[in-house]
């Protein structure tokens, strides 16, 4: 199969290199539009409880959260002087009458209850929720947010709220785009010649990589018109996307290098390259994209959008790198090494530095595999104590105004308003009895540990008592035939406590049905929906991979190990991401803010991604190592080789990765930020002391039995399995090439 493409990429390599030419354009042209069509939030479960209160709140009542906070100081540090009051109420009457703005509610026109107030007297809190969709909601923050920070008057306004929230981290993200695009773009270009020795040669992954992206953005802006993409999706794109490649590109044009050196011609190395190291990247790209296609099962379109963005990058980059690079290097010829800096000198065979050091452990397998097995073990421990949340304000930096009005809610206010837990009856059913059910349950409610107030259509609660009658404003508790109550927590939403609380209200017996949501009981909604589904996530990870390794390399012992092997290097990188980002540690030096949780959905994704990456280092080392396999049936001396001939290329391939994550580590929101430091970490620990030790000792260890498979699983890798038959183009010398899966013993 591969033959057969190889020689339709050299043939038709202007037409395909035309085809790739006009792709880019429409796919630059058409797909950068794509960030006026993403989104932010996404990280709850659509069929979850919370999210149906939500949905009745605002189909049955017209409510729903305030997503918009004023925080009002008052300059003469009193909110109650009649100067202020006027202003205030003045202020909220203006902000209900923007476009888009549902209600707008105040400390002065509610009757001026106190928890609206801060505990010191000098700040209150106007409330308001803005409508329409995501586009319309940023559009409108933005305009309310200019309009209404001001320092005039009595008072002084910042504006807060969730609306506020997510248009700053979007609007941050992009700026993080293009500094770490700036930052790893040149550094990657300097690194590339260095590496490959060559202007022409190190271009070409940068060729790639625009193809990878564009192409992306491309599939994205399609995406968009049918489902809801994440704004937090476009980081991946561009990291994976010149990531992958670098890592591609590297390994093709290495491979052509090689053959040119051996002997043959421009046209038959391309072809030889495309057999083995085309063959080795397309279904490399495969484990990869197999590894993100479990995220699809989690019901989260932030996950899913992850899915989609690492789908899309990955096929893109091996189509690029799979037709369209082999294509360009049978054009290029030698004139692949044109803008030589330097010629580098060629290793000895059996004497290269990776040879050396595969042959060493495999001197002594046991005592090197336990010792590196027990520190990566240790280095994970930390994250036996994970604790997870979810994302809020504290993602952004500390400078960001938000972030700034959210921090004064929580330390200067003892109910946190803009956190309150709506409580939704649609069929509460009519008539006298409806109040005294309401009173019962919300004096009920009010009485859980953890609740502050209780505001229902009856009036307000504290502690089981009725503290305030029903006003005018209880009227948006009632909606048709129901109702919904307002519980007020005193705890932060986003804590154990606040779980606790959603779990008591939820328990709480109820004289009707009802939805419990809020933030935190989205938090609960999402770890269920996530923590459940996990275990068919991993499942499909590990099964598809075992299958494709198998058509691969017809062994059962390889993917297995593999499985293992990748799990283990991703033991630091787990206890890493505790160790700093849940528990603070560093956090001065990457200036972020530590909450004492993780983020529900970062695990997940982050084992997805760096799964993937890790087989793809896999793959690219035991096809070598079969194909020398094949060729002399010597185990041992196949390893050896096959690390030397690939250690190099796989260090070089990841240290070149790693500076496009360690770009984005220098985001100023924490999620982009542990992933651009977890993934270098990942990338770098896989490449290094996973191919280094473990594959080596366990390949030595295991013996024959590497390639070993029942007879009946070896007649079916004989029919479906992925391996290319027939003689291989020759060299100058008339040697035969040998082709990965025909022993030519």
């Amino acid at each position: 199969m591969f033959t057969r493409f190889a020689h339709l990429t050299v043939r038709r390599r202007r037409r395909i290199l035309l085809l790739t030419v006009a792709f880019l354009a429409v796919a630059g042209f058409i797909g950068t539009g794509v960030f006026e069509r993403l989104r932010g939030g996404g990280f709850e479960d659509p069929s979850a409880e919370s999210t149906q209160a939500a949905r009745l709140l605002e189909d049955a009542f017209g409510q729903g959260d305030p997503n918009v906070v004023l925080l009002a100081t008052a300059k003469g540090g009193n909110v109650d002087d009649p100067s202020v009051a006027q202003a205030a109420i003045e202020l909220t009457e203006r902000l209900g009458q923007e476009p888009g703005v549902a209600q707008a509610l105040s400390y002065w026109t509610l009757g001026r209850p106190p928890p609206l107030k801060s505990e010191a007297g000098d700040k209150a809190l106007v409330l308001a929720r803005l409508e329409g969709s995501e586009a319309e909601v940023e559009e409108r923050i933005a305009a309310i947010s200019e309009a209404y920070t001001t320092a005039a008057g009595p008072l002084s306004v910042q504006v807060g709220g969730a609306a506020e929230v997510f248009r700053q981290i979007g609007e941050t993200i992009e700026g993080d785009l293009a500094r770490a695009e700036s930052i790893a773009v040149p550094v990657t270009l300097v690194l590339l010649v260095v590496v490959f020795g060559s202007v022409v040669a190190a271009s070409l992954p940068l060729a790639v990589g625009a193809v990878a992206v564009l192409g992306t953005f491309l599939t994205l802006y399609v995406l968009t018109a049918f489902t809801e993409v994440s704004i937090f999706s476009i980081n991946l794109t561009t990291a994976l996307g010149l990531g992958l490649a670098i890592d591609y590109s590297l390994f093709v044009v290495s491979r052509f290098r090689e053959e040119l050196r051996a002997g043959l011609e421009p046209h038959a190395a391309v072809v030889r390259t495309v057999e083995t190291a085309g063959r080795t990247v397309a279904f490399s790209a495969l484990t990869v994209a197999v590894s993100l296609s479990a995220l699809l099962v989690f019901p989260m379109f932030f996950l899913r959008s992850f899915a989609y963005a690492g789908i899309a990058v990955v096929i893109v980059a091996a189509v690029a790198s799979v037709v369209s690079l082999p294509s360009l290097l049978a054009v290029l010829g030698h004139n692949v090494d044109r803008g030589r800096l330097r010629r580098r000198r060629q290793a000895v065979p059996g004497q290269g530095w990776w040879h050396r050091v595969a042959t060493f452990v495999m001197r002594r397998p046991v005592p090197i595999a336990t010792a590196v097995i027990v520190v990566l073990l240790v280095l994970g421990s930390p994250f036996l104590g994970v604790r997870f949340g979810s994302a809020d304000d504290r993602v952004l930096p500390a400078e960001s105004t938000s972030r700034a009005v959210s921090e004064q809610l929580r330390r200067d206010f003892a109910a946190n308003e803009t956190e309150a837990f709506p409580v939704v009856a649609a069929d509460a059913g009519a008539g006298a009895d409806l109040a005294v059910k309401v009173g019962g349950y919300a004096s009920a409610l009010s009485r859980l540990d953890g609740a502050a107030r209780v505001d229902a259509l009856t009036g307000s609660y504290v502690d089981g008592a009725l503290v305030a009658p029903s006003n005018p404003g209880s009227a948006r508790f009632r909606g048709g035939e129901g109702t919904w109550l307002s519980v007020v927590p005193e705890v932060d939403a986003i804590s154990p406590e606040g779980e606790e609380l959603v779990s008591q209200i939820r328990s709480l017996e109820a004289p009707f049905e009802v939805a419990v949501g809020g933030s935190a009981a989205e938090l609960v909604d999402s770890k269920e929906a996530i923590l459940g589904r996990v275990p068919l996530a991993a499942g499909i990870v590990a099964v598809t991979t075992a299958v494709l390794l198998f058509l691969m390399f017809g062994s059962v012992l390889v993917p297995a190990k593999a499985i293992v092997l990748n799990l283990l290097s991703l033991t630091a990188t787990f206890g890493a991401m505790v160790w700093v980002f849940q528990d603070g540690n560093a956090s001065d030096l990457l200036d972020f803010t530590a909450t004492g949780t993780l983020d529900t959905t970062t695990p997940i994704l982050m084992f997805c991604i760096a799964f993937g990456l890790s087989m793809d280092y896999e793959v690219f080392l035991l096809s070598r190592i079969k194909e020398e396999y094949d060729r002399t049936g010597d185990n041992t001396a196949s390893v050896a080789t096959g690390l030397e001939r690939t250690g190099r290329i796989v260090t070089t391939a990841a240290a070149l990765l790693s500076v496009t994550f360690l770009a984005f580590s220098t985001s100023g929101v924490t999620i982009i930020k542990l992933f651009g430091l977890g993934l270098t970490m990942a990338v770098v620990m896989d490449a290094t002391l996973i191919r280094a030790t473990l594959v080596p000792a366990f390949m030595r260890l295991a013996g024959e039995a590497n390639w070993w498979a029942p007879p009946f699983l070896r007649r079916l890798h004989r029919r479906f399995g992925l391996s290319e038959t027939g003689p291989g183009p020759r060299r100058a010398d008339g040697v035969t090439v040998a082709v990965p899966g025909v022993s030519t013993r």
